[in-house]
């Protein structure tokens, strides 16, 4: 396990002393430059487009991802690592410990999904995306690797994504790789580190198709995670999932403590002129004591991944990790994390939200409420056929005066507009219409709105990237006839 440490130098090497050395490419390479690295890359199966998934452990293997790592050195091997798991909040919480981290002087590797706009969101040190230059010659190692040791046995999208930012974050000597596990847990590529701490999220219905259809089942795969010896912390769980992951925990011999029970945890919702409407968190252990933290993201919901963010902070206080509470708060307000609650533009008002299942829904409804002012709520909607559309529907339907139904271009596994209104019809009879593509949407949206009123993009993380790409392109042109 790699020595705790400060990287205050600002250059760049592995863990064991020395700059890793890449191959150039060659005629022959298949990975001469960053385009051809892409589309080597989707070559290769991707689960997260695919209509169905067989989850077993010929498509999700921990074998072959150890085995494509120790082809590339082991980087894995050179990194003190927290893996965080769960249905919902993963990526919040990865961001705001990564955050805190970061204020605290350390280099921190986040390895997060899906991106919304570019690929290489998914591999950051520092808060800055993986350079194109590093991206190529990452996947040409990869690449290298799978031709000599793996053959026929090819790895997937997310197993080769994976590989590649535990080789970045050993090239760049982190001081601690945060790794947001991708689907489920049990055989999630991510479950090949051993971490020096574990965190679960809350857990909620998501991938049933793939996971299971009762939160029993979805909760074993989740607690995949757990390894002997190695401390976990979990937010409050309904009882048959603590159920699941109590039992595993004394299976494997996993210290696990949860907020609310053996970690002292309360939240309140409050207003004040500096920062408006917010939610402000306390957190207390026998090594530390956080009181009345302002949560830096919008939501009650968020309080609960704050939480879990002070309490992993917490754990690597035993691994030599140190930091001053008001680092540590100063962090925390800084955390940022595009398309959850981002504003994209201010004339007409449009909100960015990733939420892609029933609570996210709810919580998202109920966050707007709280947070923003508006006289009428537009709702631009899509999301993947594989969800429980009927729930989502009537969520959605809650906090929303008119809907817009679409999907996104890039999205494989979208449902059709038409269905989803026609599904929609059958659960509410408020206001909606349906457009072939998210532009068509927007402008349905925008000419349905006012000064006070607010338009929300919300349902899948592919439609809220695409989103979000269209409406930078617009502030720019903005920016140009200026």
């Amino acid at each position: 396990m790699a020595t705790t440490r400060k990287n205050t130098s600002g250059t760049s090497g592995t863990a064991s002393g020395g700059k890793r050395q890449n191959r150039s490419g060659t005629p022959d390479d298949p990975v001469p430059n960053y385009t051809a690295g892409l589309k080597w890359l989707y070559d290769h199966r991707d689960h997260e487009r695919r209509r169905v998934v067989a989850y077993d452990p010929a498509s999700f293997s921990l074998d072959r991802v150890h085995r494509l790592l120790e082809a590339v050195g082991n980087p894995h091997h050179q990194l003190s690592c927290v893996h965080v798991a769960g249905t919902k909040g993963k990526g919040s919480a990865c961001a705001m410990l990564a955050s805190m981290l970061g204020h605290c002087g350390y280099t921190v590797g986040l390895y997060t999904s899906p991106h919304l706009v570019d690929l290489r969101e998914r591999i950051m040190v520092g808060g800055r995306m993986v350079s194109y230059p590093d991206a190529t010659s990452l996947f040409r190692e990869i690449a290298d690797a799978e031709q000599r040791v793996l053959g026929d046995d090819r790895p997937s999208f997310f197993e080769i994504m994976t590989a590649a930012a535990l080789l970045h974050f050993a090239n760049q000597a982190v001081d601690v790789a945060i790794l947001e596990a991708g689907l489920g847990g049990r055989l999630d590529s991510t479950t090949a580190v051993t971490p020096l701490v574990c965190g679960l999220t809350r857990v909620t219905y998501d991938h049933m198709n793939v996971l299971g259809h009762d939160l029993t089942s979805i909760a074993r795969e989740k607690a995949g995670i757990l390894k002997p010896e190695v401390p976990a912390v979990s937010v409050e769980q309904e009882r048959e999932v603590k159920a699941v992951f109590d039992e595993v925990a004394s299976e494997r011999g996993t210290p696990l403590r949860y907020a609310n029970d053996q970690i002292e945890f309360s939240y309140r919702f409050e207003a004040s002129r500096e920062l408006g409407p917010h939610t402000r968190v306390s957190v207390t252990t026998h090594r530390n004591r956080w009181e009345h933290l302002p949560v830096p993201l919008s939501g009650q919901h968020q309080a609960h991944n704050c939480g879990l963010a002070l309490a992993l902070f917490d754990e690597l206080c035993d691994h030599g990790f140190e930091g001053p509470a008001d680092k540590v708060m100063e962090g925390l307000a800084q955390t940022r994390l595009p398309g959850r609650m981002e504003m994209a533009l201010s004339d007409p008002r449009v909100l960015l939200d990733g939420a892609h299942d029933s609570a996210s829904l709810q919580a998202l409804v109920h966050a707007l409420g709280a947070h923003i002012h508006y006289d009428s709520l537009v709702v631009v909607f899509g999301c993947s056929e594989d969800k429980d559309v009927d729930n989502m529907l009537r969520e959605v339907a809650l906090g929303a005066d008119k809907l817009v139904f679409t999907r996104a271009r890039s999205h494989p596994r979208a449902m059709e507009p038409e269905d989803l209104l026609e599904r929609f019809n059958e659960v509410s009879g408020k206001m909606a219409q349906h457009a072939r593509g998210l532009r068509d949407a927007l402008g349905l949206a925008s000419r349905a709105v006012g000064r006070e009123d607010l338009i929300v993009v919300t349902g899948s993380f592919y439609l809220v990237g695409e989103a979000k790409k269209y409406l930078q392109e617009k502030r720019n042109e903005r920016r140009t006839r200026k």
